[in-house]
């Protein structure tokens, strides 16, 4: 991504110990904040904005436990079935855990799906930001959806590229990467809006362009922007860093020099009432995962109401081998917050049945708790819950035996749910399996979005 820092306001800083003017990240991220009122009002004159379909897709790394969120299983054994009791839905039939009431009363606008196979078994974001499964790669490697949807659709408009990232990089790099543009190309890869936590700042890393001595205050300065960019191109071209990128910098100047984005960017513009409704997010990174920024829940809205077409994410970290119920009462309730407030949110501004949501992790957790009143690894089964996109909602997809051990009904793989949102955005299977929209990798193999004989879910389209 572009860094451009700004001056340090001593009057204006925030609880973190960082200022709302330390720095801009390309695309608006302030503060994990994003506002966008004069440039939502603008692109709406324009006609962009609410018209378009679009996906969020938000990623639990680490594996968050399917029994202890959408299929409790009372009738377990007290060694599988955990510190939790199911409560009843606003549709009558479905019951999920405690820890999530606002969900539970929302439950006709969601569905849970307990019933996800397949996972490669592999501690990593690839099989919810691509739907595919990360052996046997075509030449070049599997485009991310964002990819498939910015190569297909292209942009609402020129000054937000349709493919925005909010992963945030973590120590443990799988649960932070949002996927690339794979043989589709490096234009049609994430454009990548937060960071990480002490990573090493290099001109050779496409992920951390930095504008040397460009200020907010010099944005308005196109003279000045050009050249400090004319400069840095030259190193990166020395480093050979700059091949594939005019995509991307074409992007970061069309944004960049955009008056009405950097009037917008005010964190303290936001409706209190709003942001209090997503929750109060904590910045600090959880061990080698990601921040629990509810706000990005927020963010993620308004970068699809401003033109983004798919927006990924991740929040917190999963990986609970031990103490799985006490990080369940500090992160469930935090996720139930935001997410049910994300969808109120697009429901209120007419924008639910256009905007795809999908919340999932890479794979399950043992039935069986451990020593440490943990749950381990568990590939053979996890869960997800779906919204919006103009899905058939207020039903349950699948079901796992007593114990939660593997899928007895209704199986669902990750390149099914894909397949579900590519449909919702207007992807359609006649429409990717149409051969002139076929894409091929670099050996010149054809490729389209998911494999011919997976189709969306048909109990949701």
């Amino acid at each position: 991504m572009l860094t451009i820092y700004g001056p340090q306001d001593k009057k204006s800083g925030f609880c973190d110990g960082l200022y709302r003017r330390d720095f801009l990240k390309i695309g608006g991220m302030v503060m994990g904040g994003l506002t966008l009122p004069q440039l939502l009002a603008a692109e709406a004159q324009a006609g962009a904005g609410r018209s378009h379909k679009a996906i969020i897709n938000i990623f639990l790394g680490g594996g968050p436990p399917h029994q202890d969120m959408w299929d409790v299983k009372v009738d377990a054994p007290s060694e599988i079935r955990g510190e939790f009791q199911p409560i009843k839905t606003a549709v009558d039939g479905i019951e999920i855990c405690e820890l999530f009431p606002m969900i539970a009363k929302s439950m006709d606008k969601f569905v849970p799906i307990r019933s996800i196979v397949g996972s490669s078994g592999g501690h990593a974001a690839v099989q919810a930001v691509t739907g595919r499964a990360p052996n046997n790669p075509p030449a070049g490697g599997w485009p991310s959806m964002g990819a498939w949807v910015s190569k297909l659709q292209g942009p609402v408009n020129q000054t937000i590229p349709p493919h925005l990232s909010l992963m945030y990089k973590t120590d443990h790099g799988p649960w932070g990467d949002p996927g690339s543009g794979g043989f589709l190309g490096m234009k049609h890869a994430p454009f990548r809006l937060v960071g990480g936590k002490g990573a090493k700042r290099s001109v050779q890393s496409r992920d951390n362009m930095v504008l040397k001595d460009i200020t907010l205050d010099r944005l308005s300065d196109r003279s000045a922007l050009l050249t400090s960019f004319d400069n840095f191109r030259r190193e990166a071209d020395a480093s050979g860093a700059m091949e594939g990128l005019d995509g991307f910098t074409q992007q970061a100047m069309g944004i960049l020099t955009d008056s009405k984005l950097a009037e917008a960017l005010d964190y303290t513009k936001e409706d209190p009432k709003l942001i209090e409704r997503y929750g109060k997010g904590n910045p600090g990174f959880t061990a080698d995962g990601a921040p629990k920024v509810t706000e990005n829940f927020l963010v993620a809205r308004r970068l699809v109401e401003a033109g983004a077409r798919v927006v990924s994410m991740n929040f917190s970290r999963w990986d609970w081998h031990g103490g799985n119920f006490n990080r369940a009462r500090q992160d469930m309730p935090m996720l139930d917050q935001a997410l049910t407030a994300l969808v109120e949110d697009l429901d209120h501004r007419g924008m639910l049945d256009d905007v795809g949501i999908v919340c999932w992790g890479e794979f399950g957790r043992t039935p069986k708790i451990n020593k440490n009143a943990g749950r381990d690894h568990w590939p053979r089964v996890s869960c997800a819950i779906m919204a919006g996109g103009g899905i058939r909602a207020g039903q349950v997809i699948g079901a796992t035996n007593r114990l939660g051990e593997y899928a007895t009904d209704r199986p669902v793989t990750f390149s099914e749910v894909a397949a579900t949102l590519y449909h919702n955005i207007g992807l359609t299977w006649d429409y990717v399996m149409y051969l002139p929209n076929r894409q091929f990798d670099l050996r010149g193999r054809p490729y389209t979005p998911v494999d011919a004989v997976v189709m969306p879910l048909r109990e949701l389209v």
